[in-house]
């Protein structure tokens, strides 16, 4: 097991609003210098554009750092399946993050688990596992069923109990009905806020530790010490009113303070 950052925790520091955006490789180096052992580069799709040369220069850079590479993208459909598999042969990946459904393909469970069954053996024979994440577009109860359906131990699930709170679901039934299947753990806490006028709530990201997200519970019953399962910082932090610079700034401090808290809890 070990504890790690994703892009996520770089959302605005990476996006449009940036005036100079994060590149991976600064975003390698900070994450070692936080004293993280893994980064994930989910939902990163310039990466899809990187050709060997660059990926062998982004592996090299994380094992300089001693740092481990995983990978996330969204959708089943094999042949995007199989492109990040060979992503992940190019970057010595061994875990990708993936979820159900796209912005123009959302498979019912009997799709999911034929397309699954297509590339999962593949990901197999590559040594390669495929996590397909919680999250309020599918049931947790759905997602448990194709991954005991599709019935490989290269198939799993990632754990983010605070995505399926807009499902109406509970982030502690998630992580029991979701526990024997985890291979691997996105970790950020979450909070409701009152609007003003108390008119309805506002749903976010808050510093670990200081909402919702019942942490040891979830490790309880996941056991990632125990299974070999990575954890890895993600954030759900609100852009800033004062600006790019009072945001970035604060997203810094959160991950410092989720990866340090993460790794006291050693």
């Amino acid at each position: 097991m070990a504890y790690g950052i994703s892009t996520y925790a770089y959302f605005w520091r990476l996006s449009a609003r940036a005036p100079e955006p994060m590149g991976l490789p600064d975003m390698l180096r900070d994450t070692a210098e936080l004293g993280g052992e893994v980064f994930q580069i989910c939902d990163h799709a310039p990466i899809e554009s990187y050709d060997r040369a660059r990926l062998a220069d982004l592996r090299d850079t994380a094992a300089d750092l001693g740092l481990t590479l995983e990978l996330g993208t969204r959708g089943i459909r094999p042949d995007h399946l199989l492109t990040y598999l060979d992503l992940a042969g190019e970057l010595g990946v061994t875990l990708v993050r993936s979820m159900l459904n796209t912005a123009d393909h959302r498979p019912d469970t009997t799709e999911a688990v034929a397309l699954l069954k297509e590339a999962v053996p593949r990901y197999a024979a590559a040594g390669v596992t495929l996590g397909l994440e919680t999250y309020e577009q599918v049931a947790t109860d759905d997602l448990v069923s194709v991954v005991r359906a599709v019935d490989d131990p290269h198939l799993g699930i990632v754990l983010d109990p605070g995505n399926s709170v807009a499902r109406l679901e509970r982030p502690a039934d998630v992580v029991a009905a979701t526990a024997p299947y985890v291979v691997n753990i996105h970790v950020k806490d979450f909070a409701f806020t009152r609007r003003d006028g108390w008119v309805g709530f506002t749903y976010a990201g808050c510093p670990l530790g200081e909402g919702l997200l019942d942490y040891d519970g979830m490790i309880a019953a996941a056991r990632p010490e125990e299974r070999g399962i990575n954890q890895i910082v993600e954030h759900w932090l609100p852009w800033q009113d004062e600006g790019y610079d009072a945001t970035a700034r604060l997203e810094h401090q959160w991950t410092r303070h989720s990866i340090n808290t993460l790794l006291r809890s050693k």
